[in-house]
């Protein structure tokens, strides 16, 4: 198998409990820009069971170029611009974020 050509990123979302149902909705409406960049594979959002925050976006690309690309893009901005708004305006409002990202990233060895 070659590593460069199986390439994830998971991007960790931890939501404040409130937030939770706003950040489901952002993705069951999404404009889905991503499905359409050069090298994209597929795309998995896990929700966490229990009382866990912390969810979970894999996405499966053909290359990390492909994946730094998309991240790149202007595509990549207006994808993200709700939950970016929404993080503004908790700044501005003076409030805690109700979202934080971590993002890492994996070469798959084996399926």
């Amino acid at each position: 198998m070659n590593n460069n050509e199986n390439f994830v990123a998971i991007n960790y979302i931890t939501c404040k409990e409130h937030y939770k149902e706003r950040f489901e909705e952002l993705f069951a409406s999404r404009k889905k820009a991503i499905d359409l960049m050069p090298g994209f594979k597929n795309m998995e959002v896990l929700k966490p069971n229990g009382p866990d925050s912390v969810y979970l976006i894999m996405s499966h690309w053909e290359s990390e170029e492909a994946f730094s690309a998309w991240t790149k893009s202007e595509a990549f901005l207006e994808g993200h611009k709700r939950g970016f708004e929404d993080l503004r305006k908790a700044k501005e409002n003076g409030e805690e974020a109700p979202m934080t990202s971590s993002f890492k990233t994996y070469n798959v060895i084996s399926r």
